[in-house]
């Protein structure tokens, strides 16, 4: 049976998943991205056109639910294999075309690829983001009949079509070159680790760390989903893949199901915004914004360790309220295996690191290194016992898992990139930054209570990075406009695009954890978003306190109000949750708000 999710995550991969075919395409998918890095300068309508072809299998064929997708799925994948090689083989001469279509081949191909884009991601995610891409198509193309300020001149159908697909616009454009560079060497990177034991060191030493503790199960998701969610960068993923250990434990200690769901679902939503990998958003960060990882990496940890720490506070509240017990001493990992376990990620992880502050090498070429470092590791198992059948699967599960994962993501960012290209070619994201400036009558808070709702609604149907890049292509020039850094209003409008995770109507991590509880969505939606509290005020924590985000450039004052910012929303969350009198509950919310905004 085949493990399939669409979440842009690595998952482990059943063993009886991994047909030789596929296996191999997983290699040849992490061959070529791997050797992109060592190659040298590779031109990008070479290498993204390839990136495209090596997607197609996974999404349209190895994502097939009936055998008439599976068919279909062939059909496109062939053809689509052939555009895009047609493509990467004319580099030269596409390129003194300056993304002007010129023969009818040309435009039935970039027609085609566009269609191709849009289906592929349909099938990789929904319904939703496609819809997005193609009302921003048709805008693109009949735009010049829309009257008014929002109308635009009008886009000859040729430079459109070539814009988006003949040119490093569009389908080939910058955030395809992330997804190609950066994006799928960490994919990978977690993709190797989770086919070893890196999890299971994971879970051991949150075990470890918080098991004693009061509320200790609690305690030991958040850890462990925090660990977890840096290297896969989803909540859906961490929900099924840590949820599937810490929620049976809650409830073996009697913790009200809607609060084991809630732990869940909160502590793995927190893998997005967590440092290194971000779900795949601090590379599109760098490629935005022109910061280094490094000062991403930097400006990101502050308010993540906050996010952790108000869901922590949140822990101890409900303990209050329902007796909640530590993880029994029996059940609890020996240090031993701990130490053991927890070799198989810090190795990795500090050969990264290293790699990057002291080797001063790039992210992906760092990550590269690291991941050499996790296949060696694949050759031992828990106990450090070498065995070469176990490396030989281990090593075909993390093919498999990060081909079909590279894949995922790539088709979200390509979908989302036409989607870039019709806004830069129509002007149109300058004319909705005119009206948010034009409704926050020209004032920054107004403006960032805009922005959060624009990001709440799309973030419900569209994946979050995907969700923040269009957002923040209309949103952010008004921001930084107002006087907000640019860094600090991308920061802003990520956070945000993560909203959906927990927010009714559509939260994807809540209704995974719902369903592994079996509990009303509901009720662990409604105590997710009390948990989760930081992910709604820690946004506006920044722009109110922008120190935070200066851990690099100014670790005391960063500290300074990153412990401000701290106290505030342990007020707030213990307020908002702990068994209190009314007043006592809505005092110690105001005392947070104050601390935060005010003082």
């Amino acid at each position: 049976m085949r493990v399939i999710t669409s979440s842009p995550v690595a998952t482990p991969v059943d063993d009886d998943a991994i047909a030789p075919g596929w296996m191999a395409l997983g290699a040849v998918s992490v061959v070529f991205h791997l050797g992109l890095i060592f190659y040298g300068l590779t031109p990008a309508l070479v290498s993204r056109p390839l990136h495209m072809a090596l997607l197609l299998p996974w999404v349209l064929v190895y994502m097939a639910n009936t055998p008439t997708q599976r068919i279909s799925g062939w059909v496109l994948t062939v053809l689509g294999v052939a555009a895009c090689g047609y493509i990467a083989l004319n580099e030269a001469a596409l390129a003194n075309q300056y993304g002007f279509i010129d023969t009818h081949l040309q435009m039935g191909i970039g027609l085609f690829l566009i269609a191709l884009a849009l289906e592929a991601a349909r099938r990789a995610i929904g319904w939703p983001l496609p819809l997005v891409a193609l009302l921003a198509l048709m805008y693109g193309a009949f735009g010049q009949h829309i009257p008014g300020a929002f109308g635009h001149p009008g886009l000859p159908l040729p430079s459109m079509v070539g814009t988006l697909t003949i040119a490093e616009g569009g389908l080939w454009g910058s955030l395809t070159g992330v997804s190609v560079s950066v994006v799928a060497i960490f994919v990978i990177f977690g993709a190797v680790l989770n086919a070893g034991e890196a999890g299971q060191g994971f879970m051991n030493l949150a075990g470890a760390v918080a098991g004693r503790l009061t509320g200790g199960a609690a305690k030991v998701a958040v850890i462990s989903s925090a660990l977890m969610g840096s290297i896969s960068g989803s909540a859906s993923a961490n929900v099924a893949s840590t949820g599937a250990i810490t929620i049976p434990s809650m409830v073996r200690l009697r913790y009200p199901r809607s609060l084991a769901g809630a732990v869940e679902a909160v502590a793995s939503s927190g893998g997005q915004i967590m440092p290194p990998l971000m779900g795949a958003g601090a590379f599109v960060m760098v490629e935005l914004t022109g910061t280094p990882y490094t000062q991403i990496m930097g400006a990101a940890m502050l308010p993540a360790v906050l996010y952790f720490l108000t869901v922590w506070v949140g822990i101890n509240a409900y303990a209050t309220r329902h007796d909640l017990q530590p993880v029994a001493e029996s059940e609890r990992p020996h240090a031993k295996e701990v130490a053991i376990t927890s070799l198989f990620f810090a190795i990795p992880f500090v050969l990264l690191l290293e790699r990057i502050f002291n080797g001063g090498y790039t992210p992906q070429y760092a990550a590269s290194i690291a991941i050499f470092a996790g296949i060696a590791l694949l050759f031992f198992d828990v106990t450090l016992r070498f065995s070469l059948p176990g490396f030989s699967r281990r090593l075909a599960a993390a093919a498999v898992t990060a081909g079909r994962q590279i894949a995922v993501i790539g088709a979200i960012i390509l979908c989302a990139s036409l989607v870039v290209g019709v806004l830069s070619l129509t002007g149109l994201g300058v004319k909705i930054t005119s009206g948010i400036l034009s409704l926050s009558n020209d004032m920054l808070w107004p403006a960032l209570l805009l922005t959060a709702l624009a990001c709440l609604i799309l973030g419900m149907e569209v994946p979050t990075t995907a969700a923040y890049v269009i957002c923040v292509s209309v949103a952010g020039p008004a921001l930084t406009s107002l006087g907000l850094e640019p860094l600090l209003a991308h920061l802003f409008v990520f956070w945000y695009a993560l909203l959906s995770t927990i927010t009714p109507p559509v939260c994807g991590g809540v209704f995974i954890a719902a369903g592994m509880v079996g509990e009303s969505w509901l009720k662990v939606a409604f105590k997710a978003m009390a948990l989760g509290i930081g992910l709604y005020i820690i946004p506006l924590a920044m722009v109110a306190n922008p120190e935070i985000i200066q851990l690099v450039f100014n670790p005391s004052g960063a500290l300074l109000n990153a412990l401000k910012v701290a106290l505030g929303l342990g007020a707030i969350s213990y307020g908002v949750i702990a068994h209190k009198a009314w007043w006592q509950r809505a005092a110690l919310v105001a005392a947070g708000a104050i601390l935060i905004f005010v003082a």
